[in-house]
């Protein structure tokens, strides 16, 4: 039986493999962002080594770039002198968005990357694997720590055939997996593309699909390398990092599915999630009042391209505010060389710098009640900035459709389709990437008076008995736990200020009645923690006393985060879900024992007397790792 390309990236990085529930892989490259990275460099810091022990490390400054204030600043002068330490690459403010930078100069097929942000597998569309995990984990990773994934794999062929049609894109080939899987389609699984479509896909164009697997909760998506690869890397003068990948003509597959590119149409997410998937056909005419073109999902210098060649010689609707934001400075560049930027900037949009921006809530928050059509990847509610705006994703061509009318629009309707093509050659100048010192010694890394020290947890109590501090629905977001924006974002560094704001959107009373409370538990729903990889939506809780989450189901990473701070996630049954009230106090009287043992969590509602058994699904390692407090206890004198 042939392998699977996810197979033969991940046989060839294996370091431990026990036999048991998971395996742990070499990670040849991190990647952090600023509003995830401080936090991330804390921890690395707390393990006490000089030196990153990676292939290549890259800390990224484009979530927190807004300065109205000392702290973001501060943070970046605080990221500056630590890579410049440590033997990381700084990306400077300005240079662009983490996953479009590292696409462009440091996505090498074949090789692992585990970053600190969950759009990490970006780099999935050049060949690489590429994981999004909480910042611990990347600071284990940079220590040289293995990164653990289960065993055995679920890996999911999904075959694109044909090509796709006029006015179609890459946007919307993952719109209609969403359609179909949902967000929870993907947890627990790696989407491996494949099939004769892909050759018709740029490299561009996958990263855009790869991109948005994080929205199906899947641990990665991944393309081959061919090509298609080989030319894109050739054009970013990397042509000698390049080489051939592809499953084995008789790989065999967990699961598959077939998408016929030649059937598709133009698609949009309505609010408020990304599965809440639609033609645009279907809902056109709803009035648009902001459009905005960018974000690490459609940043590219073939997505700006597009939007100029449809805006040429046009006018955006009066009643529309169209923003763009570049993706890298590369594309920054070379839109301003060709004329791009100023057929932008006639048709009437507004650019903004080369940063993530409006996508993660740092400014260009639309009016109150009205609809914004974003080319993002994420629409939950609120994550715009305005609580009552209805945020819908789409393609790069339907948003210039949009922008040009007032209102929801199929591009379709356009006229004959705008074709584009890629230069043989992209503008090389990596000189707002800095290379770490010669003499590191000599470095001081600069701390602002907002970088407070890193909170520590102990080690589990035998038992614990404590109250429901808050009781949530299906499909909790990591924006619902610990919200994004220009505000808060800038807290980053600071967990007691930051966790002031713990479920802020959903219950502004939480932080409070945690702290008075000296802790408690928090029951969810199905797929709790879905979304972002911000590792601060379990240190918060850590922090204000949270001991254990009880929930229907667990998204990958912040099942892995909450693990990383000592909160034991246990899982209910639907019954003992719809038992438990907000307010009860609930004993755990053998926790420690339970989870030592991997057992069943015998819990008693004080208030009701009823009975619940929790189940505690967690490999050995990570029962270790919830013992002792958290995965900085558990590995620090490991790594050393």
């Amino acid at each position: 039986m042939g392998r699977n390309l996810t197979q033969k990236i991940i046989e060839s990085h294996i370091v431990e493999a026990a036999g048991g529930a998971e395996i742990g892989i070499r990670i040849d490259q991190t990647l952090t962002q600023d509003a995830t990275g401080t936090m991330a460099y804390l921890q690395f810091e707390a393990m006490d080594i000089p030196r990153v022990r990676t292939k290549l490390s890259v800390s990224y400054v484009d979530h927190n770039t807004l300065q109205t204030g000392f702290e973001n600043a501060d943070d970046h002068r605080f990221l500056q002198t630590f890579a410049a330490r440590h033997g990381i690459l700084f990306s400077r403010p300005g240079n662009g968005i983490c996953h479009q930078v590292h696409l462009e100069r440091f996505a090498v097929p074949g090789q692992t990357l585990l970053g600190s942000d969950s759009h990490t597998p970006t780099a999935g569309g050049i060949g690489m694997l590429a994981i999004g995990a909480g910042g611990l984990d990347v600071a284990v990773a940079m220590a040289g720590g293995p990164f653990f994934i289960p065993s055995p794999k679920v890996v999911v062929n999904v075959r694109l055939l044909g090509r796709l049609g006029p006015w179609v894109s890459a946007k919307d080939v993952i719109l209609e997996l969403l359609r179909r899987l949902t967000v929870k389609g993907g947890v627990g699984r790696i989407i491996e593309y494949g099939g004769p479509g892909v050759a018709e896909l740029s490299v561009p164009e996958r990263a855009t699909i790869a991109n948005m697997g994080a929205e199906l909760g899947a641990t990665s998506s991944i393309f081959p390398s061919d090509e298609r690869t080989r030319a894109f890397l050739v054009a970013q003068n990397r042509g000698q990092q390049w080489a051939a990948l592809a499953a084995d003509p008789d790989a065999a597959y967990d699961e598959t599915l077939e998408i016929d590119l030649a059937a598709l149409e133009p698609l949009i997410a309505r609010p408020h999630s990304p599965d809440n998937v639609a033609r645009v056909a279907d809902v056109a005419g709803e009035p648009v009042a902001q459009v905005c073109i960018g974000s690490c999902t459609n940043s590219s210098l073939r997505d700006l391209t597009l939007a100029a060649a449809v805006l040429k010689g046009k006018r955006v609707h009066p009643c529309v505010s169209l923003v763009v934001s570049p993706g890298s400075r590369q594309v920054l560049q070379m839109i301003a060389r060709s004329g791009v930027l100023a057929d932008l900037i006639a048709a009437g949009a507004r650019i903004l710098e080369t940063a993530c921006g409006p996508c993660i809530g740092m400014g260009q928050a639309p009016p109150s009640g009205t609809s914004t059509v974003r080319t993002f990847n994420r629409n939950f509610k609120g994550r715009c900035g305005t609580a009552d705006a209805g945020a819908f994703l789409a393609s790069t061509e339907t948003a210039v459709a949009c922008a040009l009318s007032g209102k929801i629009t199929d591009p379709r309707t356009l006229g004959a389709p705008v074709r584009v093509a890629m230069p043989r050659r992209y503008e090389i100048d990596d000189t707002m990437i800095l290379e770490p010192a010669d003499s590191p010694d000599e470095v001081e890394v600069v701390r602002g008076p907002n970088i407070k020290p890193l909170p520590r947890k102990g080690p589990l109590p035998e038992s614990v008995t404590a109250r429901v501090l808050l009781k949530t629905g299906d499909n909790i977001t990591t924006d619902d736990i610990m919200p994004a924006g220009a505000k808060i974002l800038p807290l980053r560094s600071n967990i007691p200020a930051i966790s002031r704001h713990v479920f802020e959107q959903i219950d502004p009373g939480f932080a409070a009645r945690a702290a008075e409370s000296g802790g408690g538990l928090i029951v969810g729903g199905s797929n709790y923690g879905q979304g972002s990889s911000r590792e601060h939506a379990a240190l918060a809780p850590m922090y204000l006393g949270v001991q254990a989450v009880l929930a229907k189901s667990f998204a990958r990473i912040h099942r892995a985060n909450l693990i990383n701070f000592g909160i034991v996630p246990v899982l209910l049954s639907e019954a003992d879900y719809a038992a438990l009230a907000q307010g009860s106090e609930i004993a755990m009287p053998d926790l420690r024992a339970s989870v030592e043992q991997r057992a069943p969590v015998e819990m008693t509602d004080q208030d009701s007397g009823r009975k619940l058994s929790g189940r505690l699904d967690v490999t050995l390692r990570e029962s270790k790792i919830l013992l002792a407090g958290g995965l900085l206890n558990f590995t620090r004198a490991a790594v050393v």
